[in-house]
């Protein structure tokens, strides 16, 4: 009698331990998910405000742009043909 005893109480046991380790790792998923799923929210804001970076850039890069304010600010301008010499090696 007393084996089945023991038996009984290492099967109780081990059911136990088996269901704590089931809700721990429910826990664990669970936690894991929320930060998952909160790591992905920052991913698309930084895939949006890299798409906006880069359409910024392109804009500031304008060559148009580029001419304009150095013509206006560094008043330079393209050189005259006289201007341009060619030096041949």
């Amino acid at each position: 009698m007393s084996f089945r005893v023991f038996g009984f109480v290492v099967l109780l046991l081990a059911t136990v331990a088996s269901a704590v380790a089931v809700t721990y790792a429910r826990h664990e998923h669970r936690q894991r998910f929320i930060e998952l799923s909160t790591l992905e929210n920052e991913r698309d804001e930084l895939d949006i405000e890299f798409g906006r970076l880069q359409l910024e850039q392109a804009t500031w890069a304008d060559t148009h742009r580029i001419e304009q304010i150095a013509a206006e600010r560094l008043d330079m301008r393209f050189p005259e043909g006289a201007d341009i010499v060619v030096i041949k090696r």
